[in-house]
């Protein structure tokens, strides 16, 4: 698969990644299921794989979902030394709940944790996964400073971080991507600057919830730009929004999540579509709802 550079770090990795979150949530499938996922695609060329410790069903199973990817690294066959794993702490799951938390001591806790579920070597990129309004941004991310200082993390990324936020943290610790939500239905990033900011900068754009949330991706077909797209190409409206992320900027690494061999295929086969102009225009200007 073609391969793009990691924000400024000399790294390269899969156009497509692989996002993991799916695996470990509430009715996820069984291990074995999720290892074959997995394995399936690093057959297709697939190098960075999306991650974190909050990636569970409830705080009684922490990092569930890191120690499944490592598990299943450490099972295949093939070469995985140019795989890059990211992760990312921050959140807490309390009941199941999403809740912030960017304590310092939690966050000097949860690294070290995730260092030991995903192997015990270096985290290749961590990522904050969402500022804590109880917790300014520098104490938070002062912790991770320490962190890579250590030798625990080698490059840091931010997730839900506006341009300010970005800005405030690149001045504790180098930034090398951002992790925002990003779909044809949620365009935040080319209003508020978040975007344009990773183009100048040289930062990746992961975007989180490519297909517009679980509930908009099981009906993608049925929305009539994608429908009449699809009917005119070949190709199935998730490829087809998949080409429309990669369309809108260089810096944008699509990190879809499925648990499913055949949707992982057919997502990575979008690494191959090129959309025109005016194709990106019709999906721009016909998603809605």
């Amino acid at each position: 698969m073609e391969s793009t550079e990691l924000g400024t770090t000399g790294l390269h990795v899969s156009v497509i990644g692989l996002g993991a979150m799916h695996f470990s949530l509430a009715g996820r499938p069984s291990e074995a299921e999720s290892v074959a996922v997995i394995h399936r695609a690093l057959d297709l060329g697939v190098t960075f794989i999306d991650t974190a410790d909050a990636y569970c069903i409830d705080e009684t199973e922490k990092h569930h979902n890191e120690r499944l990817v490592h598990g299943a690294l450490a099972s295949y066959d093939g070469d995985t030394s140019n795989v890059v794993v990211a992760t990312k702490g921050g959140l807490m799951r309390p009941g199941g709940a999403w809740v912030t938390d960017g304590h310092p001591d939690h966050l000097r806790k949860t690294i070290r944790d995730s260092v030991e579920a995903l192997g015990g070597a270096p985290i290749t990129l961590w990522q904050h996964h969402a500022p804590d309004p109880k917790t300014p941004v520098e104490v938070s991310l002062s912790v991770v400073k320490s962190a890579v200082d250590e030798g625990l993390i080698r490059f840091v990324g931010v997730s839900n971080y506006s341009v300010e936020l970005i800005e405030r943290a690149r001045r504790v610790v180098d930034v090398v991507s951002v992790q925002n939500q990003y779909s044809p239905w949620h365009r935040t990033p080319e209003k508020d600057g978040v975007l344009e900011y990773c183009e100048r900068e040289g930062l990746t754009f992961l975007p989180w919830s490519p297909f517009g949330g679980m509930n908009r991706a099981k009906k993608l077909a049925e929305i009539p730009v994608l429908a009449a797209l699809s009917r005119e190409r070949g190709l199935s409206p998730q490829r087809l929004v998949l080409a429309w992320l990669r369309a809108k900027s260089p810096r944008i690494l699509p990190i879809p999540g499925t648990t499913k061999i055949e949707h992982l295929e057919d997502c990575v086969a979008a690494a191959t579509v090129t959309l025109t102009p005016e194709e990106v225009r019709r999906i721009d200007e016909g998603a809605h709802g």
